[in-house]
């Protein structure tokens, strides 16, 4: 079928033909097992009240942000933070300055007609070689969450690396350090993926645990960053964490089950996940840093 993919047509085809699609069955069995407790990770994933990271088709998401911003309000969520790109990702339509602005008044007019829930504004920010940030800093100042991920120069060595990532992350514009790593389980449509860039990950955590700057949980199937033994070493550097979806889709959100099972599984403790909070407190700890009784 044109302009679906193979899993959707599969659905499609069951469906017309009167049968119950086997995805649909999985997805129940999935909700029913979570709903009992029966799921790892469900646990966490009850005391989430937001998301830091999903995208829109502002850049290269698939769905409009009344869509994303919706679909976020359906799975429970209280809020949620809207971070498309920044420009220099232009395979990925990164937002201009004028683009953002844009946006920001966008989800400021949505807003008005969606309480109790909230779209915060947010952004993907590049994480430049010498560690600075891909948008203006007036401009990213004004967003309620920055998060901040590396998409260039993956392979580069080590020490640079790391002087680049303790860079971004005790910029005080920086709220999220993105999928650290940048690793990819596979690539697309299934092929190689991309090993994991080289850093001391010892002193990046350290220097997000001193700025207030959250480690991201990232669920995405094709991603699960950080690995599991540095998750670790983040829980006991005391950093605080940010369980996110990275959804480009609607059906994405519920990927965080991914990263709520790892984090509970590596020790992560409830009380350190900047999305258990409600917005007051997220916005609170994005200007100060702070995440007030984070144990």
């Amino acid at each position: 079928m044109r302009g679906l993919g193979p899993k959707t047509t599969q659905v499609v085809r069951e469906a017309l033909a009167g049968r119950i699609p086997a995805y649909l069955r999985r997805l129940e069995e999935e909700a029913g097992a979570q709903a009992q407790g029966n799921v790892p990770g469900a646990r966490l994933r009850a005391a989430l009240r937001g998301d830091c990271h999903l995208h829109s088709d502002w850049s290269d998401g698939g769905s409009p942000i009344e869509a994303m911003g919706r679909a976020a309000a359906a799975v429970g969520h209280e809020w949620a933070v809207l971070t498309d790109h920044s420009p220099r990702l232009t395979v990925a339509r990164g937002l201009s300055p004028e683009r953002l602005r844009e946006q920001v008044d966008t989800v400021a007019a949505l807003n008005r007609t969606w309480r109790p829930f909230r779209l915060l504004t947010g952004i993907e920010c590049d994480i430049l070689p010498d560690g600075s940030l891909d948008q203006e800093p007036e401009l990213l100042d004004r967003l309620d969450v920055v998060v901040a991920s590396v998409h260039s120069l993956l392979r580069m060595d080590a020490r640079p690396m790391t002087r680049r990532l303790v860079a971004a992350v005790t910029d005080p514009l920086v709220d999220v350090l993105g999928h650290c790593t940048g690793r990819l389980l596979k690539g697309r449509g299934g092929g190689r993926g991309r090993p994991e860039s080289e850093f001391d990950a010892d002193e990046v955590f350290a220097a997000c645990a001193a700025s207030g700057t959250a480690v991201e949980i990232n669920c995405r199937p094709d991603r699960l960053d950080p690995p599991r033994p540095l998750l670790r070493r983040a829980v006991e550097a005391g950093v605080l964490f940010a369980i996110d979806s990275d959804a480009h889709a609607p059906g994405q959100l519920d990927w965080q089950i991914n990263g709520c099972a790892r984090a509970e599984e590596c020790g992560v403790p409830e009380s350190r996940v900047v999305n258990t909070r409600s917005a007051r407190d997220v916005l609170r700890w994005a200007r100060t840093g702070d995440l007030p009784n984070a144990g």
